[in-house]
Parts: structure tokens; sequence; C-alpha cells
């Protein structure tokens, strides 16, 4: 091999080798970068009712008293925690699809319940035990606060979602004759996260 071809060949191998080191070091930068951007995972939101426990089946308590039925319709007892970062109020809806509207039926809607709350009392949708600053919106009973299940006699039992919404906003903006889906509107435009569990009541 001639002395210039072997000088070329060295001057191959030290690019490659150069090559290789660069590479292997923006290699690592980028997964240094990347480490330190990726957001800590938080913990999932959920949650729980002490007043369904039995095969989430809603007690005679917490059904309506009216339209043919009898209960005491005192709303439940919730409670929430692993709310995501940057939650400034929650709020609350209980909703039934199974309701032969063609639309479901709104039974509760509590919102600009503050970012400290992390349950309600049973009873806080029947004017009473709701936390300072909350608002209760309107109904399909045609009514505000809270109003139970009271689904038509024979029907297999109604599915009603209990949903804790984590709000960006501290406070809703809308009317006070905002109707429900008005303020669902809302609900979701600002949701964070949503946590849901679900009762089950016929008769």
């Amino acid at each position: 091999m001639s002395h210039s071809h072997r000088l070329r060949s060295l001057a191959f191998a030290g690019t490659a080798l150069a090559l290789c080191i660069t590479s292997v070091a923006a290699a690592q930068a980028k997964a240094k970068t990347t480490t330190k951007t990726t957001p800590k995972a938080t913990g999932h939101f959920r949650v729980t009712s002490p007043d369904l426990t039995t095969k989430g089946r809603i007690a005679a308590s917490h059904v309506y008293n009216g339209m043919g039925c009898s209960g005491q319709n005192t709303s439940p007892a919730l409670q929430w925690s692993g709310a995501p970062a940057g939650t400034k109020s929650f709020a609350v809806t209980i909703y039934d699809p199974d309701a032969p509207t063609g639309s479901g039926w709104w039974h509760w809607m509590i919102y600009n319940i503050p970012a400290t709350t992390t349950s309600l009392a049973a009873g806080a949708g029947n004017g009473r035990n709701a936390p300072a600053g909350s608002v209760e919106g309107p109904t399909d009973f045609g009514t505000k606060g809270y109003g139970g299940p009271c689904p038509p006699v024979g029907d297999k039992p109604h599915h009603y979602h209990i949903t804790v919404f984590a709000l960006k906003t501290d406070k809703l903006d809308v009317p006070g004759n905002a109707t429900s889906a008005y303020v669902g509107f809302n609900l979701n435009a600002n949701k964070l996260a949503a946590a849901r569990i679900t009762g089950l009541y016929g008769r």
C-alpha cells in the first residue's frame, strides 16, 4: 500500500470515528433533554360514594319523592381524589341516559365547587351541606337542586352516571337560567379531567 493511500485510509477512519462520537453525544444530549421535559405522572382521578355499596344499587333514601316515587330525595355523599394539577374548581352531575325521553334525564348539577373541596356530604343537593360559593343548576324536573331516581315502573334498572368534573376555571360563566345542556357544554369546554361512578335503580 502506498504512503498516500495509507494516509487517505487513516483520514477516512478518523472522520468516521469523529462522526460516530458526534452522533453518540447528540443522542445522549437528546435523551437528557427528553428526561427533563417529560412531565411527572399524576394520580388517577377517581370518585367514590359510601352510599353505593351494595352492587351499586341506589337506596330509597336517594330516590325522588314525587311522580309516583316515595323516596327521601337526599343526594348521596361523594368523595374524590387525584385531581390534576391546575384544577381551579369542581362540578358534579347526575345523569340518566336510560330515561325514555330521547335525551336522557339530568338529576343534579352543582358547580363552582372550590378546588380545596374533596367531598360532598349527603344532602348537599338539598339546600344544606353544600360548599360555600357553589351553585346548583337546573334539572329535568324543572327545579334546581338534587332530584333522585324515579324511572317508569317495569323498566330495567336505569344507570345513573355520577360524574365529578375537574375544571380549569374557578367559576363557570353561565347565566342563572341556563339550561342543563348549556351548563353541560361549559363543563366540557373547561374540563381537565372527569371521574365517574354509576348507580342503578329500578322499580
